[in-house]
């Protein structure tokens, strides 16, 4: 597998593994993170390629398996401004990772994307909603740390926020 930036050329693609997202999600118990909105929607990812901050994954076959958004810097993150129930650990620039989806059809592929994201920039911030145990046993195994609660501007379900640092002993 190998990560590279989204073009427009890879949005059906990229819209089609945000579909199969969706309800594998609904299937393992997390129907409203992303279904009762259907999210992310086409602009926001038309967006984020033109920005430069998507990426895919792609196989040894040459085929998109997996997407999500990535940004680094200082401050880069405006809900993460306001965490309860706890606290940051590293507050140096620090990694986002947003919207990660992957099509099922070969094992790890989060696990790839995600430490991609990491060897990137040595620091990241990711959250995901209370009943997407999928994911959190994921960033878990990979070495995040659950830092708190933040809220997103989409909806007001509350969102588990973890943190990875290279500063940070896990």
């Amino acid at each position: 597998m190998k990560i590279r930036k989204s073009t427009e050329q890879d949005f059906s693609r990229m819209m089609e593994i945000y579909r199969h997202a969706r309800n594998f999600m609904a299937e393992h118990g997390n129907p409203r993170q992303w279904g009762a909105t259907n999210w992310p929607p086409e602009a926001l990812i038309h967006q984020d390629i033109q920005a430069g901050n998507s990426y895919v994954c792609v196989n040894d076959d040459g085929k998109v398996i997996g997407t999500f958004f990535m940004i680094f810097g200082e401050d880069i993150e405006p809900t993460y401004r306001e965490i309860t129930e706890g606290g940051w650990l590293d507050d140096s620039a620090y990694g986002v990772v947003h919207r990660i989806a992957a099509d099922g059809s070969e094992p790890g592929i989060g696990t790839f994307c995600l430490n991609w994201a990491y060897e990137q920039c040595g620091h990241l911030r990711i959250d995901t909603h209370g009943d997407n145990t999928v994911m959190q046993n994921l960033l878990n195994k990979l070495g995040f740390i659950h830092c708190g609660t933040i809220y997103v501007e989409e909806d007001n379900d509350p969102r588990l926020a973890y943190e990875k640092s290279g500063k940070i002993s896990h």
